[in-house]
């Protein structure tokens, strides 16, 4: 038993290390993020077992839905030890959850170092990406929205150029094909100009033209180009984003190691009082 300068009696059990203010900051923290995973399965499972896009999505090395699974259940588990250990005061999910983020964080900056080194390679694999999403332009709607999207957005046609358009079944510029949109290219390539009437038609047997006379009607260069010249002109814009995403984690960890050390600092003061608890000198 203490006594304040007044000589009020003050019990030591009273007192204790750990802010609420850390200690609800961190649950908030973790509870918007745990919403945000709950979110991120139900995206996925709808896309997994109501899209049932598997030959569009053949194109990519991983299915997205499959992706949003993973990583959304990974943010809810993690979350849910953010959470719980906060409120909980529980030594070992705060350590779960912080060394968790340090090693997501770890992951992603590899990440990005060894996609700058190896760019070459990196620029290869978004070229064949884009190659296997013409293939299978016309086998879903929204794979088809998202690569007329892509073609509009940097005025670009097809992977490194127009012709890789030729790729598609129905795009193809074989004499045997017998589609009606044989040596064509989509609609998101041409040029659109300031026209009363818009020509729908203007990518219609454009394969059969030299580059020259076709890129009066379409955009010949590939996305892939374009791309990265967007890249290299918004580093800045990128860098913010990136940065942006590593403060939650930054955050995350060091609120999670104030409340640990203050937790720890708890249990000794608790561990001391008991020790001397029948102390008569105390």
């Amino acid at each position: 038993m203490a006594r304040t300068s007044r000589g009020a009696p003050r019990s030591d059990e009273e007192f204790t290390f750990v802010s609420p203010a850390v200690k609800y900051l961190l649950f908030i923290f973790n509870f918007i993020f745990w919403i945000i995973s709950l979110v991120l399965v139900l995206i996925g499972v709808y896309a997994r077992i109501v899209k049932h896009a598997e030959t569009a999505l053949a194109c990519l090395a991983v299915d997205p839905a499959v992706m949003l699974l993973i990583v959304g259940v990974l943010m809810f588990i993690i979350t849910f030890c953010g959470c719980v250990g906060s409120l909980r005061e529980n030594l070992c999910l705060l350590q779960t959850f912080c060394i968790c983020l340090i090693v997501i964080f770890i992951l992603q900056l590899t990440a990005g170092v060894l996609g700058f080194i190896f760019s070459d390679k990196a620029r290869g694999k978004v070229t064949e990406v884009i190659n296997n999403a013409i293939v299978h332009y016309r086998d879903d709607i929204d794979l088809q929205n998202l690569i007329d999207f892509g073609q509009e957005e940097f005025d670009c046609c097809g992977a490194l150029r127009y012709l890789d358009w030729s790729q598609n079944m129905y795009f193809n510029c074989s004499k045997d094909n017998p589609s009606r949109e044989r040596c064509s290219v989509p609609f998101s390539c041409c040029i659109l100009r300031n026209d009363t009437v818009i020509n729908t038609m203007c990518g219609h047997n454009i394969q059969e033209l030299d580059y020259i006379e076709a890129g009066n009607r379409i955009h010949t260069n590939g996305c892939i180009d374009k791309i990265v010249d967007w890249i290299h002109s918004n580093l800045f814009l990128l860098g913010g984003i990136a940065l942006g995403l590593a403060i939650p984690q930054l955050a995350g960890m060091l609120l999670s190691q104030i409340l640990m050390n203050q937790i720890k600092d708890q249990i000794e003061l608790q561990n001391y009082n008991q020790k001397h608890s029948f102390d008569p000198w105390s």
